[in-house]
């Protein structure tokens, strides 16, 4: 299968609240990642090796500060993608609209969201190799 879903994304008003509710309720191992990192949370909702899910099928996610003056702040998920540039035509191509250039995540990969022609913004992900 191509292009899977690797990872989910939600916003969050309150970083400790919002880390203490998933810890509590689903046993959901959470890194709390600093300023330089813009304050994300890295959740690991399955047993993990070097960060990535041990078990075919889950994935893990994460969680960013809600801003007023970013569009679209709802749950999405992450598409995997071999080449990003290519994956950008091709959601302009069938309708959607890409927002902004791809951005690095440092030892992760490039990664961009979009809206789909349905309004819902979804993530694409051009992984680092990993070696």
């Amino acid at each position: 299968m191509t292009n899977p879903v690797v990872h989910f994304e939600m916003p969050f008003d309150d970083r400790a609240r919002m880390a203490a509710f998933y810890e509590k309720t689903f046993g959901w191992n959470n890194i709390l990642l600093g300023e330089d990192m813009g304050n994300y949370v890295v959740t690991h909702t399955a047993p993990t090796v070097n960060g990535m899910p041990q078990t075919s099928g889950t994935i893990n996610g994460g969680f960013y500060p809600r801003k007023p003056d970013w569009p679209a702040q709802h749950p999405s998920v992450v598409i995997a993608v071999e080449d990003i540039h290519e994956a950008i035509r091709k959601v302009n191509q069938a309708g959607g609209e890409v927002l902004g250039e791809p951005m690095l995540i440092p030892g992760i990969g490039q990664y961009v969201s979009f809206m789909d022609t349905e309004g819902n913004r979804v993530s694409m992900l051009q992984a680092l190799p990993r070696g």
